[in-house]
C-alpha cells in the first residue's frame, strides 16, 4: 500500500499526518509502529489521521501513539492539523470544529500563522479523567517506586497527572514517568507532567507522554498543567509555558470555562513511503 503523508511538528513535537479523505487507509497497530519507527520508519511521536467528519463538524481528526495505541486528544497536533488542511486545499475556513475521541475541538488559523485552539473545559472528577480515588481533591498522593509523589489531575480529554517541581532540570522525568504512565490508580494509562513555576505568569514544563514517552512539547500536557497551577492559586489566568521545543501560550478562566492554547505548527516535508 502506497501511502502519502506529511511530516510536521509544533515545538519540536513530531508527527506524521496522512489525508484519510482523498486516499484509502487501513493502519494496523503495526502499521502504525513501523511508520513512527525513526530508524525503520519515518519517525515521529504520533501518527495523525485527517478523516470525514461523522456529525455535523468539519473533520474528525484520529491520534496514534508511537506504540499504535489510538489516543483521545493531543494539543500540538490539533495544531498542525488546522495547518495541514489549509494548505492541502481541505478548507478554506481560518475556524474549524474538528471532531476527536476527547470531544470537540475548535482550532483557529490566527493572521501571524500561530494556531490559537479552544481545548474545552478541563474535567476534575476522578471518575472522568479516569483516576480511582473516592472523591476529587486539589491533590493526591500517588505511591510511585517505593516513596510517596503529590499530584494533581485533569483531563483535558485525555488524561494528566502534574507535579510541581523545585528545578525541571533534575526531575525525574525518564526514571519516574514511566512508572506514573503504568500506576493502577490510571486504568486507561496517563501521562505525566513535571512543572517549575517560574513566576505566576511563566512556568517550564517537561512531560512524559502517555504511549511515546519524553517528547519536546505536549500541548494538552501545558494545559493542564497551567489549570492545575491556577486552581492550586500559583499562577494567573494567562501563563507561558515553556518546554524544550519552544513556548505556548495558555489562558484559563476557571471552573467549567474552555482552555485557550496559542503556539505555532510547522510543515517539515511531504512524501509517500509504501507499507
Amino acid at each position: 500500500m502506497k501511502l502519502k503523508f506529511t511530516k510536521m511538528h509544533g515545538l519540536g513535537n513530531d508527527f506524521v499526518v496522512i489525508d484519510a479523505v482523498n486516499q484509502s487507509v487501513f493502519l494496523t497497530p503495526e502499521r502504525l509502529r513501523l511508520l513512527a519507527d525513526r530508524h525503520f520508519g519515518i519517525g515521529c511521536d504520533q501518527i495523525l489521521l485527517v478523516e470525514k467528519a461523522e456529525g455535523d463538524a468539519d473533520f474528525r481528526y484520529r491520534i496514534f501513539n508511537a506504540d499504535g495505541s489510538e489516543v483521545e486528544q493531543c494539543g500540538n497536533g490539533a495544531r498542525c492539523f488546522v495547518r495541514y488542511v489549509h494548505e492541502k486545499g481541505l478548507t478554506g475556513k481560518d475556524e474549524i470544529r474538528v471532531e476527536t475521541l476527547g470531544g470537540l475541538i475548535i482550532p483557529r488559523l490566527e493572521a501571524n500563522g500561530e494556531v490559537t485552539v479552544n481545548m474545552g473545559a478541563p474535567k476534575f472528577e476522578p471518575k472522568e479523567i479516569p483516576f480511582v480515588a473516592e472523591k476529587r481533591a486539589m491533590t493526591y498522593a500517588l505511591d510511585v517506586g517505593g516513596g510517596q509523589v503529590e499530584i494533581s489531575t485533569v483531563s483535558l480529554g485525555n488524561p494528566h497527572a502534574v507535579q510541581v517541581v523545585a528545578d525541571i532540570d533534575c526531575a525525574p522525568v525518564l526514571t519516574e514517568g514511566a512508572l506514573i504512565e503504568h500506576h493502577p490508580r490510571f486504568p486507561q494509562r496517563v501521562n505525566a507532567g513535571y512543572m517549575q513555576v517560574m513566576d505566576r505568569g511563566h512556568i517550564r514544563l517537561r512531560v512524559y507522554e502517555r504511549g511515546a514517552a519524553e517528547t519536546l512539547a505536549c500541548g494538552t500536557g501545558a494545559c493542564a498543567a497551567v489549570v492545575t497551577g491556577i486552581s492550586r492559586g500559583l499562577l494567573q489566568p494567562t501563563v507561558e509555558v515553556s518546554t524544550r521545543g519552544g513556548n505556548l501560550t495558555i489562558r484559563w478562566e476557571g471552573e467549567n470555562q474552555p482552555v485557550w492554547m496559542t503556539g505555532a505548527a510547522a510543515t517539515v516535508f511531504d512524501g509517500e513511503t509504501e507499507l
